[in-house]
């Protein structure tokens, strides 16, 4: 987007897209922690002391509902589970702005 400046009357070019492209290049090489989250619940301590194998704690999430992806705690995409050999992976399914994402982290 060009601007004619008025009072110098020269023309100066917008460059906000060029510079969050920089922006994004630099931070390529850093690691990040994903983690996949299921559903959470909030129960009394009573209750959490109370647990023990074959317990079950309903989440809030419905089956089937997506899975939220976080990069260091923050929220970047949604997916599903799938299998990979004998592994769990995650498909994903819907993918945040990169921009707003880096805005985030």
């Amino acid at each position: 987007m060009a601007e004619l400046d008025q009072e110098n009357n020269t023309e100066t070019v917008d460059t906000q897209s060029e510079v969050s492209i920089d922006n994004l290049k630099v931070l390529e090489n850093i690691e990040v922690k994903l983690t996949v989250e299921v559903g959470s619940s909030q129960l009394k301590i009573r209750d959490l002391l109370r647990l023990n194998e074959g317990s079950v704690v309903e989440l809030e999430r419905l089956a089937g509902d997506p899975l939220d992806i976080l990069a260091n705690g923050v929220q970047v995409a949604r997916g599903e589970v799938v299998m990979v050999g004998e592994r769990f992976g995650v498909r994903f399914t819907e993918v945040a702005n990169p921009e707003d994402t880096v805005k985030k982290l």
